[in-house]
């Protein structure tokens, strides 16, 4: 079966940012019928306007099934598929982020929005073990997807082995038994560093961590025993400061 050219984007903070983002064509826009008065709808619907995108009103149960959630607040766009960028175009960046066997669609796109918020604008993504930017990742990341440079063309020990060979960047690792922490790599601030993180479920690859540079743990205090992976992938983005 051939996969669809189309598809349909949800959430009011999404529909704005895909609209500023310019990464895709917008077709058409369907608008809760009862969400007439809601302040963000009509400055939704005057960002429409000027970009003169067509929008109509419809049901609450039409915008459910567009958009295959309930969690569309009323707004859902048709565009075309999410743009993703080639390795070659991101090379060069002074702050790349690597996910590795994050399998929740949730954590990747909160992870999407602390990598743009911090400055890691170049994102990979492995072919396999991560979710690619659907709609429900879309939604979690506020848009931010709209506003990176993603990357999906490879595996991730591909990734880490090109641009640690090639590219001279240093590659540190998040793992939960990781011997170096982030003072460490500040200390040496390295120009260019790939970042790798895991997920909740499977850590990073064990590849990669024979061949980082730093295998990271971040300092915890508390009797739980392992931090959420955005939460430990923003941690170390805001550490590490992105260029």
């Amino acid at each position: 079966m051939a996969k669809s050219s189309v598809e349909y984007v949800y959430g009011i903070n999404s529909c704005f940012e895909v609209i500023r983002g310019g990464k895709r064509k917008i077709y058409q826009a369907y608008l809760g019928e009862k969400n007439v008065n809601n302040p963000r709808i009509k400055k939704l619907i005057e960002v429409l306007d000027k970009k003169e995108i067509p929008h109509e009103w419809v049901t609450k149960e039409r915008l459910n099934q567009l958009s295959g959630s309930t969690d569309n607040q009323g707004a859902v766009m048709k565009t075309s598929l999410y743009k993703y960028e080639g390795l070659e175009s991101v090379i060069g960046a002074k702050r790349i982020l690597l996910l590795d066997n994050v399998e929740d669609p949730h954590n990747v796109g909160a992870v999407l929005r602390s990598a743009e918020i911090f400055g890691f604008k170049s994102v990979l993504l492995p072919v396999r073990g991560v979710p690619e930017i659907y709609p429900s990742v879309i939604k979690v990341s506020a848009g931010a997807s709209e506003h990176l440079n993603i990357v999906r063309e490879s595996a991730s020990n591909v990734y880490v082995k090109k641009l640690q060979e090639e590219h001279g960047y240093t590659v540190v690792a998040l793992d939960g038994e990781g011997k170096s922490t982030l003072d460490d790599v500040k200390n040496i601030n390295p120009e260019k560093i790939l970042l790798v993180i895991g997920g909740e479920d499977r850590s990073v690859g064990q590849f990669i961590l024979n061949k980082a540079d730093f295998v990271v743990a971040i300092k915890q205090f508390g009797k739980i025993n392992s931090l959420n992976a955005s939460v430990a992938a923003s941690i170390a983005m805001y550490a590490l400061g992105g260029k």
